[in-house]
């Protein structure tokens, strides 16, 4: 229904020279959809099927103000794969455990790797956004990013990391840490240079659309959870429940709580397991405290027990 058309005139002839389905942004995508339904050009079953997942998709995460001003375009130095849709401005760090010593510092970090590993998740926890060489949409570091809405391109082949020099070669351009770069996970962009953000905002369009869709939908829609934040998030955004809570994720909130996991599965006697279980104990019954209270027992909530395997 949206169209790009290209056209010129020639003595005072109109000619039509091609056309293709328009592209817009999540917001433009929505306030289309809802404009034409009000102007009573479209139904509101059409005006739904004019809105793409990953519109909605972009509305839920911070985007760049200006992506088509050549302040953008013209520092675009490389692209990936955008693997988790957002947007993240920082300076460049190259180990996990940089990324949250400047987080402690209030800085925002950009976390670039070769790939990142389950070693490298607090720093993927602390750092604005993630940048890989390697790895594609189900690479560690793409699902990691999407189940924490990070932004985070992976799978840049043009880039060259060098963690002991603490450089990244991207293109012609070498970049050192602390080097500032803006990453945009809806496209795959890698920007140098800081870029203005704008916030994600949910609008009165978005509201009405959403509120079609549940006339029509036969899916419940429930979220992945596994903090209470993530719970409160999840009801705010119209969740009807959490369809799955994974145990292990919490123990990714502290080194304390991985180092008890760790003493647990390498633990030689019964004894030193058990007491390390006992150190886990409290953090977890505080998280399920804490998501119940935020599901307010309205929710289905669907828990999958934690197996304490090495490989896990």
């Amino acid at each position: 229904l949206i169209q790009d058309i290209e056209f010129t005139v020639q003595e005072n002839r109109l000619w039509m020279l091609q056309c293709r389905s328009g592209k817009r942004t999540g917001t433009g995508a929505v306030k289309i959809a809802v404009d034409m339904v009000n102007e009573a050009l479209v139904d509101r079953n059409t005006a739904i099927k004019m809105v793409e997942p990953g519109h909605l998709d972009q509305l839920l995460h911070p985007q760049f103000a200006n992506p088509e001003a050549a302040s953008y375009k013209g520092k675009v130095i490389t692209t990936g794969l955008p693997a988790s849709p957002g947007a993240a401005v920082g300076q460049i760090v190259f180990t996990a455990e940089d990324a949250e010593a400047w987080h402690a510092q209030g800085k925002s970090a950009i976390l670039v790797r070769t790939e990142t590993s389950p070693e490298d998740v607090g720093g993927m926890h602390a750092a604005a956004g993630i940048l890989t060489a390697r790895g594609g949409m189900t690479s560690h570091a793409a699902v990691v990013a999407r189940g924490w809405g990070k932004c985070c391109v992976s799978g840049c082949s043009s880039i060259r990391v060098n963690e002991i020099e603490k450089v990244v070669a991207i293109e012609d351009k070498m970049l050192y840490e602390g080097d500032w770069i803006s990453l945009n996970g809806s496209t795959g962009e890698v920007i140098l240079g800081k870029q203005p953000l704008s916030p994600p905002a949910l609008s009165a369009d978005l509201e009405t659309f959403m509120s079609w869709v549940d006339e029509v939908r036969q899916l419940k829609v429930m979220a992945n959870a596994d903090t209470p934040g993530d719970a409160l998030a999840a009801r705010k955004n119209g969740a009807e429940g959490i369809g799955l809570c994974r145990t292990e994720h919490m123990f990714f909130a502290s080194d304390e709580r991985i180092k008890a996991v760790r003493q647990m599965i390498m633990a030689p006697t019964v004894e030193l397991r058990q007491k390390a279980l006992d150190r886990l104990l409290p953090y977890q019954r505080s998280d399920f405290e804490g998501i119940f209270r935020a599901m307010d027992g309205m929710w289905k909530i669907s828990i999958y027990s934690y197996t304490p395997s090495v490989w896990n």
